[in-house]
Order: C-alpha cells, then sequence, then structure tokens
C-alpha cells in the first residue's frame, strides 16, 4: 500500500508547489509595494528550487541538486539584492514614495479589472496546456498547465505595471515559469544546458540594472509612463 501511496504523495506536493508558484505571481499582480514584490519574487524562486531537489529525490536526477543550489543563490539572493538596491537608489522618484516603493498607481487599469483579466487568461492557458500529451514526464503533467499559466501572468504583470522594476520582476518570473515548465518535460536536461539557461537570467540582470539606472538617471523616475511619447 506504501508503494503506492508514494507516487500520490509526490505527485500531490509537486501540484502544491505548483499551484504556490502561481499564487505568487498574482500576489505579484496585486502588491502596491514593489518591496513586496521582491520578497514574493525570491519566494516564487524558492519553491522553483523546493520542486528541483523533490523532482532529483524521487526520479534519481542528481543533477537537480546542484541545478537547485545554483538557482537558489542567483534568484533568492542575488537577484533580490540587485533590485533591492535598485529599489533604494529609485526612490527619490515622483512615482515612488518612501524607502519601499509605492506603485499602487503604476497600473494601467484598476486593481480589480486587471485580478479578473489574470484569471481569465489563467484558466484559458490552464485547460488549454492541459490537453497537451507529454511522455515521461519527470513531474505531474499537472504542473506543465499551472506553468503555462504562470508565464500568461507574467506578461499580464509585465504589461500592466507601468514602473520599469515590476517590469523586470515579471521578466524574470517568466524564467521561473519556464524552469516550472523544464522541470515536467525536461529534468534530465544536460547540467551544462540547464547552467546555460540561468547564465543568460544573470546576464538578463545586468543588462536590466544597468537600463533601470540610466532610464532613473534621466527621468528621476522608475516610470515607463512618459515612453509613450517616444511612439512614431
Amino acid at each position: 500500500m506504501s508503494a503506492g501511496h508514494a507516487p500520490g504523495v509526490y505527485a500531490g506536493g509537486a501540484d502544491v508547489i505548483a499551484v504556490l508558484i502561481l499564487l505568487a505571481e498574482f500576489g505579484m499582480l496585486r502588491q502596491a509595494l514593489a518591496r513586496d514584490q521582491v520578497r514574493l519574487y525570491a519566494a516564487q524562486s524558492g519553491l522553483i528550487s523546493a520542486l528541483a531537489v523533490i523532482v532529483g529525490a524521487v526520479r534519481g536526477l542528481p543533477e537537480l541538486y546542484l541545478l537547485a543550489g545554483l538557482s537558489a543563490a542567483l534568484k533568492i539572493m542575488v537577484i533580490p539584492l540587485v533590485l533591492r538596491r535598485l529599489l533604494r537608489a529609485g526612490r527619490v522618484g515622483a512615482d515612488l514614495a518612501g524607502p519601499d516603493g509605492d506603485i499602487a498607481r503604476s497600473g494601467g487599469m484598476s486593481l480589480a479589472s486587471t485580478v479578473l483579466v489574470a484569471t481569465a487568461v489563467a484558466a484559458a492557458g490552464f485547460f488549454a496546456a492541459s490537453h497537451f500529451t507529454v511522455g515521461g514526464a519527470a513531474a505531474p503533467p499537472a504542473a506543465l498547465s499551472l506553468s503555462v499559466s504562470v508565464v500568461l501572468v507574467a506578461f499580464i504583470l509585465m504589461i500592466h505595471r507601468r514602473d520599469v522594476l515590476s517590469q523586470a520582476i515579471g521578466l524574470f518570473s517568466l524564467e521561473n515559469a519556464i524552469s516550472l515548465a523544464a522541470l515536467v518535460i525536461a529534468a534530465s536536461l544536460p547540467l551544462v544546458l540547464e547552467a546555460a539557461l540561468l547564465f543568460d537570467l544573470l546576464v538578463a540582470v545586468i543588462v536590466f540594472g544597468l537600463l533601470i539606472r540610466i532610464h532613473h538617471g534621466r527621468a528621476e523616475s522608475l516610470s515607463t509612463t512618459d515612453l509613450t511619447s517616444l511612439r512614431g
């Protein structure tokens, strides 16, 4: 009985972690403080690392332990530290009041409308992805459907928020969703390729950091609203 019960516990636990990752994405969408967005991103990244450890233990993939460690070091420690420093440097902007970064007014729509749109998009993505057939999936297939929902909500976050820090967090959380999907369909991917994906994320952080500093230096604000005047 225990042998038949163990896979159910594993699948249920993995699905719970995937649901928490999606809820963290919705939390980023709803937050009024950039500081809290950064904390939720770190928590979401921690869930990704935890799921990698679980998949590695259950499926006998020890390389996932190293991947989880690298991911935790980059996504839980380095990226939040960089974002907090950028937030402290840009808090003097007119749209960011106080040391925590008030971004409540940076949305293009009302919060209720945005949450409704994100919920509808996430549900559509989940049910569409549930029709995918994944052979030999390392993690439960439901996690793949949830990863598609996270991708779509991350896009809503980048479109809805009009401050560059939230848009950066949306892009970084999009990478978390891709990592979740990779744990389902390509958990046995060679470690060198998985590390290369993390290196790409590090390059994206450096580029975004430079863009944020340049934008704040010229506009004295982290808001991207004024950039619409550049449209031809």
